[in-house]
């Protein structure tokens, strides 16, 4: 599939926030193509350049945040009311103040809903006049954009801090805000650009994941979110420390949330880091359906020798401590320094190696400075002897000396690894400690309980004693941090390696495409769409996207002709037809003919004409009666009678008629039968035969019922002239008998 990897400030520039991660998923899903859009923070940043990109990425396209050109877009009379009347309700929104916030009459979950939804029909509906327009940045820094911010301020319902801002102060929101809306001037939202991508992955919240809002806004594209620290956290803490009047402060703590809330509800799916980044996206209103935990992932090759022992257990001072990271306020050196005096009072042979250089912060620098001013004046240099140079217990050192040549070799070097910060998102050092099989004293900040698990010791930050304590403990017993370190090690190879997490992310960008819709349209070759033409299957390489030829095979049960469960009546019918054809033909050719009778039957008074009696040549042969006319016909020859519905056969089931009647067949099925087997077949699909005249006297047979199968039976005894099995006789039997088969056969 294609991806659109979203940044700001990080990759591909070198040394970016979160470069080096994206460039770890970048290499480990080979089978993707990705498309880089950067959003550059400095002109510095820009000139160190690209780091080198995997041949996976098919094109980057940047655009700076440090600095606005002027579009020279000119806005008319209707396109300058409708950038008044949107940025109007965007700042309405904005000096509504956050969800939930107390000093907001009549805030709660209705009223920050509706606030949400007018910051967001706002922010979309600047985003389509730029589109239509060709820009934003001249309206954003024009006049009229400083009146509605001023008006805004001055709203009933506004911010406490809003309403005291001056002009210095709404300067400084107007250039805030325009900066951190640079994003909607872009012509990335086209369909050969972000419209092109599968799905949109920003690196972070905030300026990096405002273009995949558009691009699902504008064109449909899901959007993925990762926050490995939360944007708006970032925010606050840079904030308090900066000196900014209240009322910036409010304004911009209320944008940045207005828009955190608005990334969190458009965003398909978010991927915290850890759940101390969990627990800020669920207060900033991120679904916890939409939450996914995916921890960063680190190499552990370039640990694996420390944390096997082939380099550690030669290297390691078993009475040092080792701080390694960057030096800042928010790590919280000097409460290191101060539990460290006490543990020197406890284990006086203990060192302390602080490793590391400073942070890009302006005030990083003096903070380095403090605190070796503060080791030095903690821990004057002793001597062993009087003719001893002195050595302070605390160094500082930098990555890339003779004695640390490398990053593993600083947490070799010591037999406990201490990590004392004020502030922490995702601990990194600390894994790389837990990579290196080094047991570990912790402040209780940020992801630090959640990484640690139960393989280290934890303390309360700000509590120098509490510190001390835990360390000293752990340098009393060898055997301890032994079993720790092993834990720690072990916890980190199953849940922070880079494997892992290329693994987790590999499947979140199938749910999220297998849950997306097509939205480039296929169509057939006469032009009509094709639903689900492009599977989520379809973009990923593997067995279901080869063509396979697959031979038709049955089931061994389906094997051979099929067999009917029940044979159909008409070939029932037919075949016995034919079996009863060829027996008359045998017996025509076998048996002697039978001489006519000249006595009545009882209740007649004479004999038929002769003219009307067939011949010794007549096919229609007379018949000898059974002894009872009522009963069933039983003896050789006759076919069994099935037993009526009633239980008793009908009074008459054989009736004497004067002449050949001829049969009347059941279909264009049954072959023809002679004249002598009068047999008057019935159903849905016969039709009925002509009632035949019958001579006076005589009893037509009953005819066959709907359901009655039209089976031709056999006449009993002799016919068409030939003699049966001798049978006693109370009378001679005229003509022929017709047969009628009731309902039930």
């Amino acid at each position: 599939m294609r991806i659109g990897l979203l940044t700001e400030g990080g990759y591909p520039y070198v040394g970016g926030d979160a470069g080096l991660w994206c460039d770890r998923l970048v290499r480990g899903l080979g089978q993707h193509e990705f498309d880089v859009y950067a959003l550059s923070r400095t002109e510095g940043q820009e000139d160190q350049g690209w780091v080198r990109l995997p041949p996976q990425v098919g094109r980057v396209r940047t655009a700076p945040l440090w600095t606005a050109h002027d579009d020279g877009v000119v806005y008319g009379r209707r396109a300058r009311r409708r950038f008044t009347e949107a940025y109007g309700e965007l700042l309405t929104a904005v000096c509504g103040g956050p969800a939930g916030a107390p000093d907001v009459p009549g805030s709660g979950a209705d009223s920050a809903g509706a606030e949400a939804d007018r910051f967001a029909s706002a922010l979309y509906e600047l985003a389509e006049l730029a589109r239509d327009e060709g820009g934003l940045a001249g309206a954003l820094r024009s006049e009229s954009a400083m009146r509605v911010l001023e008006h805004a301020c001055r709203t009933p319902g506004a911010l406490r801090a809003a309403r005291t801002a001056r002009v210095p102060d709404l300067l400084t929101v107007a250039a805030h805000v325009e900066r951190a809306l640079r994003p909607l001037s872009l012509d990335w939202y086209e369909d050969d650009a972000l419209g092109s991508a599968d799905l949109c992955h920003a690196a972070a919240g905030g300026a990096a994941a405002l273009p995949g809002l558009l691009a699902r806004h504008f064109l449909g594209v899901p959007l993925l979110v990762t926050e490995y620290g939360v944007h708006l956290r970032a925010h606050y803490l840079a904030a308090s420390a900066q000196d900014e009047a209240p009322a910036v402060r409010a304004l911009l703590a209320a944008f940045h949330g207005r828009l955190a809330t608005e990334v969190y509800r458009a965003a398909t799916l978010i991927t915290p880091g850890n759940s101390h980044a969990r627990r800020w996206q669920e207060r900033c209103g991120a679904d916890r359906a939409k939450l996914r935990t995916v921890h960063p992932g680190l190499e552990d090759a370039r640990f694996a020798e420390v944390g096997e022992g082939l380099r550690g257990s030669r290297s390691a001072d078993p009475g040092a401590l080792v701080w390694v990271g960057r030096v800042e306020p928010a790590k919280d050196l000097i409460s290191l320094l101060h539990a460290f005096a006490e543990i020197r009072r406890a284990e006086p042979g203990t060192r302390l190696r602080i490793v590391g250089a400073p942070a890009e912060a302006p005030d990083a620098a003096a903070y380095l400075a403090h605190c070796r001013a503060l080791a030095a004046q903690l821990f004057p240099d002793e001597a062993e002897g009087v003719h001893a140079v002195g050595d302070n217990p605390v160094s500082f050192e930098e990555i890339g000396g003779p004695e640390i040549p490398s990053l593993a070799d600083a947490y070799a070097c010591g037999a406990l690894v201490v990590l004392s910060s004020v502030v922490e998102g995702f601990p990194v050092g600390l894994v790389e400690a837990m990579l290196c099989g080094r047991a570990t004293v912790s402040t209780d900040v940020g992801a630090v309980v959640e990484v640690i698990g139960g393989t280290g010791l934890v303390v309360p930050p700000r509590n120098p004693r509490a510190l001390a304590e835990a360390c000293v403990a752990l340098l009393r017993d060898p055997e301890r941090r032994e079993r720790l370190g092993a834990a720690a090690r072990a916890r980190a190879l199953e849940l922070f390696t880079v494997e892992q997490n290329i693994t987790a992310f590999h499947g979140i960008y199938l749910e999220i495409v297998s849950h997306s819709p097509v939205r480039r349209p296929v169509v057939d070759e006469e032009g009509e769409p094709l639903p689900f033409g492009v599977p989520a299957e379809a973009h990923v390489p593997g067995r279901w996207t080869r063509t396979r030829f697959v031979t038709e095979r049955r089931p061994r049960w389906a094997e051979g002709a099929p067999v009917r469960a029940t044979e159909p009546a008409e070939s029932r019918t037919t075949e016995l037809a034919q079996s009863w054809t060829t027996e008359l033909a045998q017996s025509q050719a076998t048996e002697p003919a039978q001489s006519w009778t000249t006595e009545p039957l009882p209740g007649q008074e004479s004999l038929p004409a002769a003219d009307s009696l067939p011949g010794p040549d007549s096919p229609l042969a007379p018949m000898p009666a059974p002894e009872s006319m009522a009963g069933p016909l039983s003896g050789p020859g006759f076919p069994p009678v099935p037993e009526f519905a009633s239980g008793s056969a009908p009074e008459t089931l054989f009736a004497p008629v004067p002449g050949p009647i001829a049969a009347s067949s059941a279909g264009p099925e049954f072959p023809p039968v002679p004249e002598s087997m009068a047999v008057f077949a019935s159903g849905p699909d016969v039709l009925p035969a002509p009632e035949p005249a019958l001579a006076p006297g005589s009893m037509a047979a009953p005819s066959a019922g709907s359901d009655s199968l039209p089976v031709p039976l056999p006449m009993p005894g002799a016919t068409a002239g030939l003699p049966a099995a001798p049978v006693p006789l109370p009378a001679p039997v005229p003509a022929s008998v017709a047969v009628s088969v009731g309902e039930g056969a």
